[in-house]
């Protein structure tokens, strides 16, 4: 009995060291998770665009105010709102009829001063034969001349009055001064139109072509031209500054333009200049007055800083990247940007030449996170 019993208890001792010991060595492992695998890029510098984004706003290459030249009461509206039209286009037709009244009047006027100058003529023929003969005196030869000389004035002038009638005529169907499109009528069919008050009839904007105008600081213009001065910005060999323009979703918009004007003078009151570029605008995308986001490549900066698209955090406020510590510890780090070029960022600031920042896997990792960073395969 006592055999057995010692025989259990050493049975049962061994059982519970061998529970203990078990329990003792899986601890610690289990509380241990493997280090997320991310992939991550060094930061070196090199030669990157150099970009600037300014708000704008578009404008017309040529823009017409159609305004009446003539005065009466509108008949017809002759286009359609909204259209383009050809430099010509009848827009408008003016009530004629007081007009070419006018007119006849002035060509009849025209045809008595017609008659009048060649009855002169034949007095002052026939005094030129008569004065030499000594049968009439040189006096009235003279008044004759005269008499000539102001029938041929007058005919001047009435030829002058017919050619202005005739002119306020072709007033009465106004047209288009310009091609481009048309916008809303500002009259409709019976109102009274002036040409003293020069009522605004409708409006016509070229849009294609068109401007998209910047106001950048004069503070920031200095900044450029400092760093192209000291050598931080070189422009290269090209002399054009092209422009991308940003839609108010966020997506770029198709074509580039060029700017093709600087404002050498500041604005007394806002402290900005103006830059102008010009874009093609075949599908009619930009119309004026919409505001839009530009981006100015002025060059390149020859030390700058770029990642790619898919290793930076953009959020409402402001745009971050995950970096990776010497002890492999992730961390978030705040960066400025200066836009995209050729699928990649360009990074104004928040970052130094030999830092990871990881490419690849930032969204499974949080800050104080170990990582398992990797390098990423090089670029084709």
């Amino acid at each position: 009995m006592r055999t057995r019993h010692w025989a259990g208890w050493l049975c049962g001792c061994g059982v519970l060291a061998s529970l203990a010991g078990c329990g003792g060595d899986a601890g610690p492992a289990a509380g241990q998770m493997p280090p997320t695998v991310v992939t991550v890029e060094e930061v070196r510098t090199a030669a990157v665009p150099n970009l600037v984004e300014l708000p704008g706003r578009v404008e017309p290459v040529r823009s017409a105010q159609v305004r009446a030249r003539a005065d009466g009461i509108v008949e017809r509206q002759l286009y359609v709102e909204g259209t383009d039209v050809t430099a010509g286009t009848p827009l408008f037709q003016i009530d004629p009829r007081d007009l070419q009244a006018r007119l006849q009047q002035a060509r009849a006027a025209l045809a008595s001063a017609r008659a009048a100058r060649a009855q002169t003529a034949g007095l002052r023929a026939r005094l030129s034969t008569l004065v030499q003969r000594k049968a009439v005196s040189v006096q009235e030869y003279e008044s004759a001349q005269a008499s000539f000389q102001q029938a041929d004035a007058a005919l001047m002038e009435a030829q002058a009055a017919v050619d202005r009638a005739q002119l306020q005529l072709d007033y009465a169907t106004v047209r288009a001064p310009i091609a481009g499109r048309v916008g809303r009528a500002g009259v409709s069919e019976g109102a009274l139109v002036s040409a003293a008050a020069a009522t605004l009839m409708t409006q016509v904007d070229q849009l294609d072509p068109v401007y998209v105008v910047f106001q950048p600081s004069n503070a920031a213009f200095g900044e450029l031209e400092r760093g192209i001065e000291a050598g931080r910005i070189q422009l290269g060999d090209g002399k054009h500054i092209r422009v991308t323009l940003i839609g108010d979703d966020g997506t770029p918009l198709p074509g580039q333009g060029v700017v093709d004007f600087t404002e050498k003078a500041v604005d007394p009151a806002t402290g900005s200049r103006t830059l102008r570029a010009q874009f093609d605008n075949a599908g009619r995308r930009l119309l004026p007055g919409q505001f839009v986001r530009g981006i100015l490549a002025v060059g390149s900066v020859r030390d700058g800083i770029s990642l790619p698209e898919r290793a930076i955090s953009i959020a409402e406020d402001e745009a971050s990247v995950m970096t990776v510590s010497a002890e492999g510890v992730a961390m978030r780090q705040p960066v400025t940007l200066a836009g995209q070029a050729e699928g990649r960022w360009v990074v104004q600031s928040g970052l130094k030449p030999g830092e990871k920042v990881v490419v690849d896997g930032w969204h499974k990792v949080q800050p104080g996170q170990r990582v398992d960073a990797r390098p990423a395969p090089p670029a084709p």
